[in-house]
Formats: C-alpha cells, sequence, structure tokens
C-alpha cells in the first residue's frame, strides 16, 4: 500500500472565494480509479504553516503511477495546483511488513 500526503499552503486567504474554488476541485481527485481513503484535511495546529492536506491511498505503486498520469490529475495540478498553491510538501510512504 502506498499512503500518498500533500500538505499545503494556498496564495489566498482563508475562507476565500479562490480557496473554496480550489478545494472543491481537489475533492474531485478522489473519483480516480484506484484513489483509496481520500481525505481533504485542515491544519489545526500552529506548528506548522501549512494550512491544508490531501491524503490517499493506493493499493500498489503502479496505481500510484497511474493516478499521476491520469488527465484529471494533470489538469488539476496544471490548471489550480500550479495556479493556487505558495507552497507544499509531498510525502509518499510505503506500508512497512
Amino acid at each position: 500500500m502506498i499512503k500518498h500526503t500533500v500538505t499545503f499552503k494556498l496564495k489566498y486567504a482563508k475562507g476565500s472565494a479562490e480557496e473554496s474554488i480550489f478545494l472543491k476541485a481537489a475533492t474531485e481527485l478522489r473519483s480516480i480509479p484506484g484513489v483509496k481513503n481520500f481525505e481533504c484535511l485542515r491544519q489545526i495546529s500552529a506548528k506548522s504553516h501549512f494550512d491544508y492536506a490531501l491524503s490517499m491511498d493506493f493499493i500498489s505503486i503502479e496505481t500510484y503511477n497511474e493516478y499521476n498520469q491520469h488527465p484529471e490529475h494533470t489538469t488539476f495540478v496544471n490548471t489550480y495546483w500550479t495556479a493556487f498553491v505558495e507552497d507544499f510538501l509531498e510525502l509518499d510512504y510505503e506500508l512497512m511488513q
């Protein structure tokens, strides 16, 4: 299993129209084949400057790679991610047996 998590900070203020547009588009990633346990999360701790996270699981590295190449994902990255995200940290973990 692969756990894919991206924590990020938007260029726009919390509660802004841009925030709503981005988060709505981000939640549509859950419909891409292979995505399991999709979560859109809001930071509650002052220990991190990242305000949000997206987390999802994939059954294999192949499924994860297919997600990365999926047209809906690449469109999201090109349309929303590059325009709306100020900073991010991507973490991809494999389950240890």
